[in-house]
C-alpha cells in the first residue's frame, strides 16, 4: 500500500499517541502515599508503593511531582549529627599556661575560632574569630558563609 500511494512505511503506521491524563491521578495517588506516610517516603519508597498499586513510574518523574507540591521527605533534610572533633587534641605544648601579663605588646596573642550554625535565609554558618590581648577583647571578627 505504501508503495501505491509512494510514501515511506513509517509515515503509514505512525499515528499520534495520545497522551495519558493520569497527571492528576498520579499526583493525588503520590501525594496520598507521601501523607500516609507521614512525610517519610521518598521516591525510592514511592515507587515501591505505586508499583503494588499498578502504576509504573519513573523516580525521576515522581521527583518531579513531589518538587512540584512541595514535598521534602523527613530524611532529606540534613539534621544535626554530634560528633567529637579531634582538633583540640593536637600535641601542642601549652607554653602559655594561663598567663596573660606580658613584658612587650604583642607578645601574647590569643584567638579563638568558633562556629557556629544558624539556620537563616541563605546562611548555612558563622565564623566567629576573637584576639585576646591581656585579657581585653580587641578584635571580633564575624564571617558567614552564604548558599549559592
Amino acid at each position: 500500500m505504501s508503495d501505491v500511494l509512494q510514501l515511506s512505511r513509517s509515515t503509514f503506521y505512525y499515528e499520534a499517541k495520545e497522551q495519558d491524563n493520569s497527571k492528576d491521578e498520579l499526583t493525588a495517588a503520590i501525594l496520598d502515599i507521601f501523607q500516609k506516610s507521614r512525610h517519610n517516603y521518598g521516591t525510592r519508597k514511592i515507587k515501591h508503593e505505586l508499583k503494588k498499586l499498578g502504576i509504573i513510574v519513573s523516580r525521576r518523574r515522581i521527583g518531579r511531582i513531589m518538587k512540584e507540591n512541595g514535598l521534602v521527605s523527613n530524611y532529606t533534610v540534613a539534621q544535626f549529627k554530634p560528633h567529637v572533633d579531634k582538633c583540640n587534641e593536637s600535641k601542642v605544648e601549652n607554653e602559655l599556661k594561663r598567663e596573660f601579663d606580658q613584658q612587650k605588646e604583642l607578645t601574647v596573642v590569643i584567638s579563638d575560632l568558633t562556629y557556629v550554625r544558624v539556620k537563616k535565609a541563605g546562611i548555612t554558618s558563622v565564623y566567629l574569630s576573637i584576639f585576646i590581648i591581656e585579657k581585653l577583647l580587641v578584635i571580633v571578627q564575624v564571617q558567614t558563609k552564604m548558599l549559592n
